[in-house]
């Protein structure tokens, strides 16, 4: 008997939720371990629409649902996910677990609370034991984690890489003419004297 390959396995209903408008399966998977965590999370969301990545989104608590979170992990990649980032705070288990029962990359988003400012979060989330490794960006830095997601797809060799490759290349362009026109902004402000600014 032939072994079925993933590439060919039907792909299932997304977990979560998906943006309205979202015609493509989910290629990442956004997930956190409360709801209030989408206020950070919610621009990994933003950074991934921005780009045309199509995701699924939903509350996947790595405490409070410890069944329902291996389940997610364990199916990810059968349901046609590439990219799961997940966001957490305090003990921050949730990408380092998902990490250990899927094949797939995960980035880590440290989700600050009100004590210990996103350290304690951070640190749960970076200490990964060898042979399970797990991405991490800054403390509530989802952006960067949407962002990176879709750098993670965009190195496929296929047509839809080369497409995502083309649209962050785009998006750096937009940067860098940001940038200089704050330095311009700059520039003119120094220019005309600190006093004439009061």
């Amino acid at each position: 008997m032939q072994p079925t390959d993933v590439t060919d396995a039907p792909e299932r209903q997304p977990w979560g939720a998906v943006p309205s408008g979202q015609d493509e399966a989910p290629r990442v998977g956004l997930v956190m371990g409360s709801d209030s965590d989408w206020a950070t999370m919610r621009a990994a969301a933003e950074a991934l629409e921005e780009l045309g990545v199509p995701y699924e989104a939903d509350v996947v608590s790595a405490h409070r649902m410890p069944t329902e979170m291996l389940e997610y992990g364990r199916t990810a990649h059968e349901r046609g996910l590439r990219v799961i980032i997940a966001g957490a705070g305090g003990a921050a288990h949730l990408p380092g677990m998902l990490a250990s029962v899927t094949p797939l990359p995960v980035i880590g988003v440290p989700v600050a609370l009100k004590t210990l400012d996103g350290m304690d979060s951070l640190l749960s989330i970076v200490q990964m034991p060898a042979g399970v490794p797990v991405a991490t960006v800054s403390i509530n830095g989802a952006r960067n984690a949407g962002l990176l997601a879709a750098r993670v797809l965009g190195s496929a060799p296929d047509a839809s890489g080369q497409d995502l490759r083309e649209r962050l290349r785009d998006f750096a362009q937009e940067l860098s003419e940001a940038a200089h026109r704050k330095g311009s902004a700059l520039r003119d402000a120094v220019g005309r004297g600190t006093a004439s600014q009061d």
